[in-house]
């Protein structure tokens, strides 16, 4: 199973189109459920929404997807995926007052996006959409931080909105590149790499002020 899930993973261009040439409308229902569990289920922050995003931009240039439903489609699941993750947090604000901590959470992830928080305020719903993990946490956090829904609301659709136009039409627009339509399953795996960046920029460092202030690294 798992050799089955990493060819998935390393060969998601030539999977999702086997699937779209087959099953054109299966492949719209997959690719929704797949943005709306990865930004609406908190313990779901491991899928590829950034690279699938620009998988299915790219196969819109080659005639097997239509960019006229990809688009709203997703903004749909990304914007109602941000709204149940919002509401999740809500439910658990009370408890979380109270010291319930999250076993399917990890607690650094959860320290992580709050300094997101921190730094970037509400704009955090708007940026986090291109950071993986944060993207997932951040309309839990923010429910648990107590941010009015009507705030949320304007930057989870901004958000949503901006990510999914952005790459779906980064993939039509290089899908139309024949060095990029040859090598899609490389560009995938850089897309992927450059997404993980903030993440790593940001654990070094916090290691780095951690060995400042003579903490734990």
């Amino acid at each position: 199973m798992f050799t089955t899930l990493l060819d998935w993973f390393l060969h998601l261009d030539r999977h999702l189109a086997v699937l779209a040439a087959e099953y054109q409308l299966l492949v719209y229902v997959l690719l929704f459920a797949v943005i709306f569990i990865e930004t609406g289920v908190v313990v779901m922050p491991f899928l590829p929404g950034d690279s699938l995003l620009f998988v299915t931009g790219a196969l819109a240039a080659k005639g097997m997807l239509s960019l006229e439903i990809l688009i709203p489609l997703l903004i749909v699941a990304a914007v109602t995926g941000d709204i149940l993750n919002f509401a999740i947090g809500s439910a658990f604000r009370e408890r979380v007052k109270r010291g319930y901590r999250f076993r399917l959470i990890k607690d650094e992830h959860i320290a992580h996006t709050e300094r997101f928080f921190e730094r970037h305020g509400p704009k955090t719903i708007v940026l986090a959409r291109y950071v993986p993990i944060v993207r997932t946490l951040a309309p839990f956090v923010a429910a648990l931080g107590s941010m009015r829904y009507a705030t949320f609301l304007g930057y989870n659709i901004a958000g949503g909105t901006l990510w999914v136009v952005s790459l779906t039409v980064a993939g039509y627009i290089f899908g139309n590149i024949k060095w990029v339509n040859d090598n899609l399953t490389a560009v995938i795996m850089g897309i992927i790499v450059l997404s993980l960046v903030p993440g790593i920029v940001a654990w070094l460092m916090e290691r780095h002020r951690a060995r400042r202030a003579g903490g734990p690294v």
